[in-house]
């Protein structure tokens, strides 16, 4: 797959068909059989030329400025200390295949952005404002204007549906396939993609302050933030190279100056001890790693702010999650409809919705949407009262006995008499981390309904993924104990500690980092924020138009897929392992060379294939984290 993409690029075309005129004439050499003079200078020379105009002319600019790290001026000594000694096809070995490593290193890191790249190619640069004909830059357009989007358009700022409806692709942002249904009153993103009807979307941010471009802000700021990694290996050949271009200079002196040996004996090992001082691979061996890595979570809707937290994921052995709105979805659902005393499910229903007709409480929204699922009308009330905390209460106009009381257990006991046989469902309701609504009029309970925070689908799964990687699940949850422990029971979790405000959440995740030293937190990104900050990473969940999660969280997922969370993981610990062998790999290879060149028993050929082939197997190793599979790999 790689190679096939690398011979698509005109540039690799070129650099492969130098290649295969030159190794054979390479290998010629070495049994001393050469073109003819006439021939070699002016097929070589342009060749030198051709390919390395820029390395030569950036290692005289590095020679100029005495900037002895600079790895083109180590190439360009190397270079022209072959054709010193005659020896031209090595001459031409060097500029060749240090192109084709620069054009690798290139290659790699602009394949590994492509995601945002794509990101960037989908921002709409204009925009038609409703009643004008010419289209205005979406700098120019202010929010609450509104804007037309067509079919087949793509959305230019973030905003809200005025009118009409249509399927929205969201996979640039959530990295979710399927499109998504949106109606009049829904958010819709910058960069989405309108796959069906026409839409009027009134604006609620300015290009500067959409979604996208957080994105692409921080994802461009993700590079620019080094990982520990990176910074220690920049360090590192700092001092190095010019290290080893002074041992070079002695190599040579020493001998022939000191010992009055033959310069020639000695200066092609000198040549060769700075044409493997180059620390090409060494220096691309992180980046190259992590740009294919954060390219991979960015494809997936995964938001990484730099490499560090990256490397963090992959020592992570505990993960703490929020339970509402991570390990469940945050939307209560009817569960449970128990009706008492002769009434019938529809009717139970029907006698509740019309009371919590006058609620905007999410439960009394719940209930309404599951009494459509009943034939019965629902009822109308008159006197309604409601009691913060406790319940509701009014005058039912369809029952016989008017008066209603519907809430807690104890909200209804304050008036009512229950029997035995109602506290036991209300208590095993409780046990299953329900919420129950009891139902009563003047003189009899006519239900009770069970109220469930459903847990997601893949909250289970994803727990099982991080205990086969040996990651610990703990739930940090301001809810209380019966429904953070049902939770817990259902999904796998190992610990529980709930009834935590967010300033006790984080003494727990201090207790927790104590433990375990690595820890993950995760969280819907508003109440967690201290959590968030104070855990080794934070990941935000559902970041997709929440800007506290995107400032407050290392990581942020802009869909709500949790089983991201153990790809990453895994993602981490491949990238630090990878990186582990590319910088002992290339640091190997060059020690191994050096000792060879400093007894004398190294050669100039031998040095250029094996610096430039472990370059190439390090961009290689690098890459391959850009397709890193989660369903293959964990």
């Amino acid at each position: 797959m790689l190679i096939s993409e690398l011979f698509k690029e005109t540039k690799f075309k070129r650099l492969f068909a130098a290649l295969g005129l030159i190794v054979p004439l390479e290998l010629l050499s070495l049994f001393s059989y050469h073109l003819p003079w006439f021939i070699e200078y002016p097929l070589f020379g342009s060749i030198i030329y051709f390919f390395g105009k820029d390395v030569i002319f950036g290692g005289l600019q590095g020679l100029i400025r005495l900037k002895f790290s600079n790895i083109n001026l180590l190439m360009t000594v190397a270079t022209f200390g072959a054709i010193y000694l005659g020896e031209l096809e090595e001459a031409v070995i060097i500029i060749v295949l240090f192109a084709v490593s620069e054009a690798l290193e290139e290659f790699g890191i602009t394949r590994s952005q492509n995601a945002l790249e794509e990101l960037v190619d989908k921002t709409p640069k204009t925009a038609l404002i409703k009643g004008q004909e010419i289209k205005t830059p979406i700098e120019n357009i202010a929010i609450d204007d509104i804007v037309v989007v067509k079919p087949g358009d793509y959305i230019p700022l973030d905003g809200v549906v005025v009118k009409g409806e249509s399927l929205v692709d969201e996979s640039t942002i959530t990295g979710e396939p399927l499109p998504k249904n949106k109606y009049e009153g829904e958010l819709v993103y910058a960069g989405t993609l309108n796959s069906q009807g026409y839409l009027e979307i009134k604006i609620t941010k300015t290009s500067k302050d959409t979604t996208l471009a957080k994105i692409i802000d921080l994802t461009f700021q993700a590079a620019e933030h080094k990982s520990q990694a990176a910074r220690f290996i920049e360090k590192f050949a700092s001092y190095y190279t010019p290290v080893v271009f002074i041992a070079s200079i002695f190599l040579t002196a020493i001998p022939v100056v000191i010992l009055g040996q033959p310069f020639n004996a000695w200066f092609p090992q000198s040549l060769t001890l700075l044409l493997i001082a180059c620390p090409c691979a060494l220096v691309i061996s992180t980046p190259i790693t992590i740009f294919s890595a954060i390219g991979n979570a960015t494809k997936r809707g995964v938001l990484i702010k730099g490499g560090q937290f990256l490397e963090e994921m992959g020592r992570i052995r505990a993960v703490a999650f929020d339970k509402t709105r991570t390990l469940t979805k945050g939307e209560p659902m009817v569960s449970d409809v128990i009706p008492l005393n002769g009434y019938t499910k529809g009717e139970l229903l029907a006698c509740v919705a019309g009371a919590e007709a006058f609620s905007e409480h999410p439960i009394a929204k719940s209930i309404i949407e599951n009494s459509k699922l009943f034939p019965e009308k629902d009822h109308e009330y008159a006197n309604f009262k409601a009691i913060m905390g406790k319940g509701i209460s009014g005058e039912c106009l369809v029952c016989v006995d008017k008066h209603h009381c519907i809430g807690t257990l104890q909200f209804v006991m304050e008036e009512h008499k229950v029997d035995e046989r109602v506290i036991k469902i209300v208590e095993q309701f409780e046990k299953e981390g329900k919420t129950a609504i009891v139902v009563t009029d003047d003189n009899k309970i006519e239900g009770v309904l069970g109220i469930v925070d459903e847990i997601r689908p893949e909250s289970a799964q994803t727990i099982k993924q991080l205990h086969r990687n040996g990651v610990k699940a703990v739930i940090l949850t301001g809810d209380n104990p019966s429904a953070a422990g049902y939770v817990a029971k259902e999904v796998g979790i190992d610990e529980v500690h709930a009834r935590l405000l967010p300033d006790e959440k984080v003494i727990q995740l201090k207790n927790l980092v104590k433990k375990y030293k690595n820890v993950a937190m995760v969280g819907d990104g508003v109440n967690d924020a201290p959590s968030l900050s104070t855990a080794s990473v934070g990941i935000a969940m559902g970041a997709i138009g929440s800007e506290v999660a995107v400032e407050n969280a290392d990581i942020a997922l802009m869909n709500n897929n949790l089983t991201l969370i153990p790809f990453l993981i895994k993602l981490g610990r491949n990238a630090n392992q990878t990186i582990k062998v590319n910088v002992a790999a290339a640091i190997g290879v060059k020690f191994i060379f050096l000792a060879l060149a400093l007894l004398g028993k190294s050669s100039l050929a031998l040095a250029i294939f094996a610096d430039v082939g472990v370059t190439v197997l390090v961009v290689a190793n690098g890459l391959r984290l850009f397709s890193f599979d989660q369903t293959k790999n964990i």
